[in-house]
C-alpha cells in the first residue's frame, strides 16, 4: 500500500509538473480551460472583472506568462485589438500566434451580433467583426467549450483521455444548467433596461431583455451630460427598471440617470470574479438572474 501511494504521488508530481502553460485573456476563458484542463493546465488570467479587456499594460510578469505559453485563450473580434497584437510581437513566442494551435479566439466559434454594415470612426469603437462581449449567452460556452476541449487534446495528446472526460462532464453539467436558467428567465422576457455599453447583447439576445439605450451615445465614447439629460427627458414617462452596467464601467453615469429616473443602478458581474459569488461560469450566470429577477420584482 505505502508503495502504491508513493507511485501515486509520483505520478501526480510529474503531471503537475508537465502541465500545459495557458495564457487567458478574460477571466470566462480562465474558467473554462479550468474547468475542462483541471491540473493539466497552469493558468494565467491577463485581466479581472474590475479591468476593462479592451485595454491593458503589457506589465512584466504578463510578458513573462506569455512567453512561456503553450496555449492562448483570448475572445477576438477584436476586443483586444488595442494589446494583444503588439504583445504577441513583443514576447515572440511562435507557439502562439495567430494561425498556430496554440493560438485559440473563442469568437471564431459563434454566431456574433451587431457586426456593422458601415464601417465609419464617427460611429465610435465599433468592432468589424461583431460584438465580442459573447460569453453572457450559454450556447456560446457550450459551443467554444467542444472546440477548446479539442485544442486542448491536439496541444497534449498525453492527457486525451482526461480532457475528453472532463469535457463531456463539463457539458453534461452545463446542458442542465443552461435548461434550468432558461426556465427562470421566461419570466424576464421583455424586461426593459439601459445599459452602460454593449457588454449585454448576448445576454439580452438570450433572455430577449429590451435594451431600451445606452449610456454611451457611441461605442466605447464615455456619456456626455447633454447625452444624459436627453436619455432622462426620453425616458421619465417610462422609465426602465434598471441601468445595467459592468464593475469595471464608470458607475456615475448609471448612478446619475437611476437617481432621476427613481430606478436601480445595477452592476452585473459581467464575467467571473464580477462579485465574490461569481466564482465561476456556472456561478456567474446564477448570480445575473438572481440579479436581473431581484429589478424585476
Amino acid at each position: 500500500m505505502r508503495l502504491l501511494i508513493m507511485i501515486v504521488g509520483l505520478t501526480l508530481a510529474s503531471s503537475s509538473a508537465h502541465a500545459l502553460d495557458v495564457f487567458a485573456c478574460e477571466p470566462e476563458w480562465a474558467a473554462l480551460v479550468a474547468e475542462l484542463a483541471g491540473e493539466q493546465a497552469d493558468i494565467t488570467t491577463a485581466t479581472t472583472a474590475f479591468q476593462d479587456p479592451h485595454r491593458l499594460e503589457a506589465k512584466p510578469s504578463l510578458i513573462a506568462a506569455v512567453r512561456k505559453a503553450q496555449l492562448l485563450v483570448c475572445t477576438g473580434a477584436d476586443l483586444e485589438i488595442g494589446w494583444l497584437p503588439l504583445l504577441l510581437i513583443r514576447v515572440g513566442n511562435p507557439d502562439i500566434q495567430p494561425g498556430k494551435p496554440g493560438h485559440f479566439l473563442a469568437a471564431d466559434y459563434v454566431r456574433r451580433l451587431e457586426i456593422p454594415v458601415r464601417i465609419d470612426r464617427d460611429q465610435g469603437d465599433i468592432h468589424p467583426q461583431g460584438n465580442p462581449h459573447i460569453h453572457l449567452q450559454p450556447r456560446n460556452i457550450e459551443r467554444i467549450a467542444e472546440n477548446l476541449a479539442q485544442r486542448l487534446i491536439e496541444l497534449d495528446r498525453s492527457n486525451e483521455a482526461v480532457y475528453a472526460a472532463r469535457r463531456a462532464d463539463f457539458l453534461d453539467r452545463w446542458d442542465k444548467a443552461a435548461a434550468e436558467w432558461k426556465t427562470r428567465g421566461q419570466q424576464l422576457a421583455g424586461l426593459r433596461l439601459v445599459s452602460h455599453h454593449r457588454s449585454f447583447s448576448y445576454l439580452a439576445d438570450w433572455l430577449d431583455l429590451n435594451i431600451v439605450a445606452t449610456l454611451e451615445p457611441k461605442p466605447g465614447i464615455p456619456p456626455s451630460s447633454a447625452h444624459l439629460a436627453r436619455l432622462l427627458e426620453q425616458f421619465t414617462d417610462n422609465p426602465p427598471v434598471a441601468v445595467i452596467h459592468t464593475p469595471y464601467a464608470n458607475e456615475k453615469p448609471s448612478a446619475w440617470l437611476g437617481e432621476r429616473l427613481n430606478v436601480a443602478p445595477l452592476e452585473l458581474p459581467y464575467t467571473v470574479g464580477g462579485t465574490e459569488a461569481a466564482s465561476d461560469l456556472f456561478k456567474l450566470f446564477d448570480v445575473t438572474l438572481s440579479a436581473l429577477e431581484e429589478v424585476s420584482r
